[in-house]
């Protein structure tokens, strides 16, 4: 992908339908597989929050800086202030890479203003339902710059502020999904198990990724979100959490936080077996991330410790292409039988393959 260099600019829906597929492995498989309109307001509302969060992942930016850039962005998508998102572009431009040495989260971050135009060009109502999680995570994203700031990275220090951190960074998410799905009256029982539910979905995904993103996010952004107090009980500092001499004692919490998240594995499934399929939505689109989640869980309860190294925990390209394969034709009542397979064994070897 180009960095172009232009704003204001002109909505590009394909330019963003692109961008997603560079950004996000998982939520480029959900795109695909939506329906329009919803697989364009999908992308769109992601793409938003993915410059959120790449500031906020930004190691090189100042803390009180990334505050500022982020305040910044926030009044450009807020219909209620004045801002403007060249503000936010022109705010930003000093911490960007030199085009040629983006990678494909800063392209997005640098063509912000395309992606804001193109989002204007949804209809009202999508962007009523959009727009208020998405500045709840900006909100949150810059508090949490701001609570760390002296560390100069997010170093959570107990499951409290751990959950609180997921709820930010995906948790909203899930709150957008679900303000795009209860648009048309889907009656009061179903809109309530929606919104009790909607929340966990995104903390499942979101605690998943912080169990295997351990040694990345370290590395790379200079994070760590296994809680220091739950390192402290092996012994274990946080800025010591990737070294090998403590590579047992990190395992077992990442260990912890892995079973953690496997507490919002049933709320997860309820969710997606209560969601309507208005809109362009699909179950494929929601089951895949959720199966895909169940066996990353697998792998990191066999070797948690993988975590820790740069070889990261990760599924086979073929349980991927097997689990998409399945996720087509699977239906609400076969989630839990899928769940089940896939938390014992990679899915592609618990099938027969094809004659």
């Amino acid at each position: 992908m180009s960095g172009r260099e232009h704003y204001p600019a002109e909505p590009d829906l394909s330019w963003c339908h692109e961008a997603v597929q560079g950004v996000s492995r998982t939520f480029a498989l959900t795109v695909d597989v939506l329906e329009e309109p919803m697989a364009s307001q999908i992308c769109l509302g992601y793409l938003l929050c993915r410059v959120a969060d790449t500031v906020e992942d930004a190691g090189h930016i100042p803390p009180e800086e990334q505050t500022a850039v982020l305040e910044t962005y926030k009044r450009a998508i807020d219909p209620e202030e004045n801002g403007d998102v060249g503000e936010f572009r022109a705010a930003v431009d000093e911490w960007l890479p030199a085009p040629e040495d983006r990678n494909d989260d800063w392209d997005v971050v640098a063509e912000s203003p395309t992606i804001v135009a193109t989002f204007e060009e949804l209809d009202p109502e999508a962007q009523e339902a959009i727009v208020p999680p998405v500045i709840e995570m900006v909100d949150g994203m810059a508090m949490f710059v701001d609570r760390h700031a002296a560390e100069g990275g997010l170093r959570i220090d107990d499951r409290d502020e751990l959950e609180q951190y997921c709820y930010y960074a995906a948790g909203t998410v899930g709150n957008l999904i679900t303000n795009l799905l209860t648009r048309d009256e889907v009656g009061d029982e179903r809109a309530r198990r929606l919104r009790e539910t909607a929340e966990e979905f995104g903390l499942l995904l979101q605690l998943v990724n912080v169990s295997k993103d351990v040694y990345d996010d370290y590395t790379e952004e200079n994070n760590v979100y296994l809680p220091a107090e739950w390192l402290e009980a092996e012994g274990v500092d946080q800025e010591s959490v990737i070294d090998p001499e403590n590579r047992e004692s990190s395992a077992r919490v990442v260990d912890r936080t892995a079973q953690y998240a496997r507490s919002f594995l049933d709320d997860a499934q309820a969710y997606l077996e209560t969601m309507p399929l208005s809109h362009g939505n699909t179950m494929e689109a929601w089951t895949v991330p959720y199966l895909l989640a169940v066996g990353t869980l697998r792998e990191l309860g066999t070797r948690p410790e993988d975590a820790l190294t740069e070889s990261g925990v990760k599924i086979s390209r073929q349980e991927v292409f097997a689990v998409m394969s399945v996720a087509g034709e699977a239906g609400r009542d076969s989630l839990a039988e899928l769940r089940e397979t896939i938390a014992r064994t990679p899915y592609h070897r618990a099938v027969e393959p094809a004659d």
